[in-house]
């Protein structure tokens, strides 16, 4: 969930494998959503921009670690807009 200026998840913790990044927007500004996994090389996966009011989604499969997600719009990121993600190896 997206306001000004703050990000909050849904789940702090999720396991390995497949997984749906939704960004719904309650905040007056259009919000983009940035994921990276804590990892030199990773890639950045994004959400375009979503207008307030609005939701997008982005399925992706996550390995195991640390990921940071932010909002890279203006100054966002700076004001608050960002949160950790850790991501589990599937039990067995």
């Amino acid at each position: 969930m997206a306001e000004e200026f703050s990000l909050a998840l849904s789940r702090r913790t999720l396991h390995a494998g497949p997984a749906i990044v939704e960004l719904a927007n309650f905040g007056e500004d259009p919000h983009d959503l940035k994921l990276r996994r804590q990892v030199h090389g990773a890639p950045t996966l994004t959400i375009p921009e979503v207008e307030p009011g609005r939701q997008a989604q982005l399925r992706a499969r996550l390995a195991p670690g640390r990921f940071v997600l932010w909002c890279s719009v203006a100054d966002h990121r700076r004001l608050g807009m960002w949160a950790l993600l850790t991501v589990r190896r599937a039990s067995s």
